[in-house]
């Protein structure tokens, strides 16, 4: 099967598996601990239920979505992934040029192996940037202040990473930093030829380009900056005050990454937030966290409506991304659905994972009988209408 011929995000999966050794893959797809968490990110749309509405016109439907302002032609974007590069070469950019040509938001991660600059080029207008806090402050700021020069109107500031999880996938397989594959491992590897001669053809180890180290010259290696990640990011000591300054020091639209909790996404609003992506890491975090679409009701509840609300995790199918809608979610990102889609075939791949998600939710508009995003709401879900108020 080729890339074109993906029927649905399953099979742009199966493909992507079968080009990336299985060390490579389980990084991509693994979670924390038992990884209960991807159980639940995906348990939590699929126990939810449309009732459909018939006799209306629907021969006319646009799926178009405004964020902070900007146009989309989708109510979801790309959010951001980190080491791409690794996975395939290239496949930040591919996941860049894919979103900009089917014009949809694209968040660039703070560990990817592309530049923001080459993004930006790229795709002007749709790239924003997500920024992990890190314990040398100075390392953050560098990184915000490149950023804001390159005219990147939307930051993403990840909160959820304050230790390291225990993914026991990479346990298991000897992805680590440095990578020391178990030979059982390293012998899969052998069965993925092609992966293996773009790897070697690139260079080996990707460098994390938007991570730049106070110290770092062109001789520093790609595994010293990914050691200097792994130290930097997992930062037990963030504390509000780190949110008050990139709010003081950032001049664009705002949005905090990773809240759970209504009282940390009132209070992220109260110190200035523009925004909120309600996300549990995809999983990768707290194994036991509730997903995003669990808490997103409640969020909901105690904040602005004028406040976008954004969430991510286990979204596989256009009907997830109309389900959060209308739960209150004002946009959606995913990560994997279209990462797959990179992995399997560069930006055809992305592609063809955009425009997937772009027609379920079309022929699910029709069943539901709705014309447009706005027109979603929890009336359209089968436990609003069984309530007796409704």
């Amino acid at each position: 099967m080729k890339v074109d011929q993906a029927v649905n995000l399953a099979d742009l999966k199966r493909l992507a598996r079968r080009h990336a050794p299985r060390a490579i893959f389980d990084f991509i797809e693994g979670g924390a601990d038992d990884e209960i968490g991807l159980a639940t990110n995906r348990l939590a749309f699929e126990r939810l239920r449309f009732v459909p509405r018939y006799l209306v016109d629907t021969s006319v439907r646009s799926q178009a979505a405004s964020l902070f302002g900007v146009d989309y032609s989708a109510p979801f974007g790309i959010g951001p992934t980190g080491l791409n590069g690794l996975y395939r070469p290239g496949a930040d950019l591919s996941l860049a040029a894919a979103a900009y040509e089917a014009s949809i938001p694209f968040v660039m991660s703070n560990c990817s192996v592309a530049s923001i600059e080459d993004a930006v080029r790229l795709a002007p207008g749709v790239t924003c940037f997500q920024l992990y806090g890190t314990r040398d402050r100075s390392i953050m700021m560098n990184a915000l202040h490149r950023v804001a020069d390159l005219g990147v109107k939307t930051l993403f500031y990840t909160v959820d990473v304050p230790s390291h999880s225990k993914r026991e996938r990479n346990f298991r397989s000897g992805f680590g930093i440095p990578v020391r594959l178990k030979p059982w491992y390293f012998a899969e590897a052998l069965l993925h030829p092609r992966w293996i001669w773009e790897y070697l053809s690139s260079g080996g180890i990707p460098k994390m380009s938007n991570m730049l180290l106070p110290e770092e010259t062109a001789r520093t290696s790609a595994l010293d900056i990914a050691r200097c990640f792994a130290r930097e990011v997992t930062d037990p000591s963030q504390t509000w005050q780190d949110l008050e300054t990139i709010r003081r020091v950032w001049g664009g639209k705002l949005v905090v990454k990773g809240v759970l909790h209504p009282d940390d996404a009132r209070r992220s609003v109260d110190m200035g937030a523009d925004g909120l992506l309600i996300s549990n890491h995809g999983a990768r975090q707290l194994d036991r966290a509730p997903s995003a679409i669990e808490m997103l009701p409640a969020i909901r509840a105690c904040i602005d409506p004028k406040v976008p609300l954004m969430v991510d995790g286990g979204v596989s199918r256009g009907a997830d991304v109309i389900a959060a809608l209308c739960l209150g979610a004002s946009f959606v990102f995913v990560g994997r659905a279209t990462l797959y889609g990179a992995v399997a075939g560069r930006q055809r791949g992305v592609a063809r994972a955009i425009a997937i998600l772009k027609d379920e939710i079309d022929r699910l508009m029709v069943q539901i009988g709705c014309t447009s995003v706005d027109q979603f709401g929890p009336h359209l879900l089968s436990e609003a209408v069984r309530s007796p108020t409704v």
